[in-house]
């Protein structure tokens, strides 16, 4: 197996585009329910038609087979949303509904309105279920040879990781939970999946950015297939100096290796990144001028599909 850089960018982008083939999205969307809450008129997830249905007739949510609509219809506020979420997902996990909710997490994730206002919260593991935008940070770290050569630092995930196990990842890589800065995210991060202290880390990694996409999960995610999820990374880079070496910090990580640009190719032609690493490594290539258009034949595609305009509210 061999993929192309637009075969990576397809794996992870992989939600139909109207301004590619209308008829394709079209039929697309209406196969799935809009997820809305109660006093806002547009959606803030997709949700597939079974899951929808696991919803009907429980409290604090309300279904609309016409329009194809589930609304959250539980609460004013932002307290009162989540409680509602909060008491229908434990009671789903309880009920071994979905296995997506065996991962509990016990960490929140924000889902936002039009005018960038906060309107509940969610539980990590069901953020696919719903179909909502989350939110990550992801980190490139990397050292420049006495020649100049760009040497990447690159983490293989424990085999045993109930998600993407033995794949290869970005240095550090994380969700930003809810009331958590990107840059705040990073730092904790950085200490606990690569041993880098707080002190390099606030003063040398650069932001750049971010990279966004719409996937569709698959058998690697763990759980269901086919649940949407949209997603934002917001991207740092960090050069590192030579006595530097990033290490395990918990659990997640088996070991890092310290590989050339090739090497890395080499290894996302094989498919053995994780899907939304190899965009970030992409859009580092870009960025760096390693990924050109002149060595790309696809690169104008592959440049804005690492920027999707969401349809969804973001902050």
């Amino acid at each position: 197996m061999s993929l192309s850089n637009l075969d990576l960018i397809n794996e992870c982008d992989a939600f139909p585009y109207y301004q590619v083939d209308p008829d394709h999205y079209a039929a697309s969307i209406n196969t799935y329910y809009e997820l809305r809450v109660e006093d806002h008129d547009y959606a803030v997830g997709y949700m597939l038609p079974s899951v929808a249905e696991v919803f009907r007739g429980i409290p604090h949510w309300s279904i609309d087979d016409n329009e194809r609509i589930l609304t959250l219809a539980g609460g004013s506020n932002v307290e009162e949303r989540s409680a509602a979420v909060e008491t229908t997902l434990l009671a789903m996990r309880t009920t071994g509904h979905f296995k997506v909710l065996e991962k509990w997490r016990d960490e929140l994730y924000p889902v936002y309105g039009r005018n960038k206002e906060l309107l509940f919260n969610v539980e990590r593991s069901a953020s696919p279920l719903l179909g909502v935008v989350t939110y990550g940070v992801h980190l490139t770290a990397y050292l420049r040879t006495t020649e100049g050569e760009i040497k990447i630092w690159i983490p293989r995930r424990v085999y045993n990781k109930q998600t993407y196990g033995g794949m290869l990842d970005n240095a550090v890589a994380g969700g930003i939970a809810s009331g958590e800065g990107p840059f705040e995210s990073l730092v904790r991060e950085c200490s606990e999946e690569a041993s880098l202290s707080e002190v390099i880390v606030r003063s040398k990694a650069k932001a750049c950015g971010t990279v966004t996409y719409f996937y569709i999960r698959d058998e690697k995610a763990g759980g269901e297939t086919r649940l949407l999820q949209p997603e934002c990374q917001y991207i740092y880079d960090l050069e590192l100096p030579d006595d530097v070496i990033p290490k395990p910090g918990d659990d997640e990580v088996e070991e890092f290796y310290l590989w050339s640009v090739d090497e890395v190719k080499e290894a996302m032609a094989k498919g053995e990144f994780k899907p939304n690493c190899a965009l970030v490594m992409l859009d580092f290539f870009v960025r760096h001028g390693i990924l050109t258009c002149e060595n790309e034949k696809d690169y104008i595609e592959i440049a804005s599909r690492l920027h999707r305009k969401l349809e969804f509210p973001t902050p």
